[in-house]
C-alpha cells in the first residue's frame, strides 16, 4: 500500500502542525497533493484504466475547492502552502 499509516501522519506533523491534526486545510491539501502525485504516475502507466482517472478528477477538485476555501478565509495561509507544495508556477 502506497500511503501508510506513518506516512499520513509524517504529512500531518508537517503540514497541520502536529500528527493527530488531520483536520486542517494545510494537511488536507497536502494529503490531496501526495494521492494526486500517486495517482498521476499510475495514469501514466495505465492510460485507459478509467476508475483511476475519475479519482484523480475527484481529487484534484476536491484540492481546488478546500484551496479555495482557504483562500477566501486567509490568504496568508493560501500563499503559504501554495509555495511549500509548488502548485502553482
Amino acid at each position: 500500500m502506497y500511503l501508510t499509516k506513518e506516512k499520513k501522519q509524517e504529512i500531518y506533523t508537517k503540514y497541520g502542525k502536529s500528527a493527530t491534526n488531520s483536520g486542517s486545510a494545510e494537511s488536507q491539501i497536502a494529503l490531496f497533493t501526495y494521492r494526486i502525485q500517486h495517482l498521476t504516475e499510475l495514469m501514466k502507466k495505465n492510460r485507459k484504466d478509467q476508475v483511476s482517472e475519475r479519482a484523480l478528477v475527484r481529487l484534484v477538485g476536491k484540492r481546488r475547492r478546500m484551496l479555495d476555501y482557504l483562500k477566501a478565509n486567509d490568504i496568508e495561509r493560501y500563499r503559504a502552502i501554495i509555495k511549500e507544495l509548488n502548485l502553482r508556477k
